[in-house]
């Protein structure tokens, strides 16, 4: 049987390289992230905005909408 030394140590040997194992690859990850940013063009040269569309000189019919919405509400409250 295995020693409890024996154990601890391996426990800890094993730790260690997957604790190396990720540091390397969130490392590498980094780079490869900050290489890109570099390479590819910012987003705002990308997609530019367009200006916005002048809005409609035409006056809303409010009343026409309010009549329409009132009448659907008497209608509503009839039909209960």
């Amino acid at each position: 049987m295995m020693d409890l030394t024996e154990l601890l140590v391996e426990a800890a040997t094993l730790m260690g390289v997957g604790m190396i194992a990720v540091f390397c690859f969130l490392s590498l990850l980094i780079v490869a992230v900050m290489g890109l940013a570099k390479v590819a063009p910012p987003i705002a040269d990308i997609a530019e905005p367009k200006p916005a569309s002048p809005k409609s000189t035409q006056p809303a019919n409010n009343a026409a909408v309010v009549a329409a919405i009132s009448a659907a509400v008497q209608q509503y409250r009839k039909a209960k």
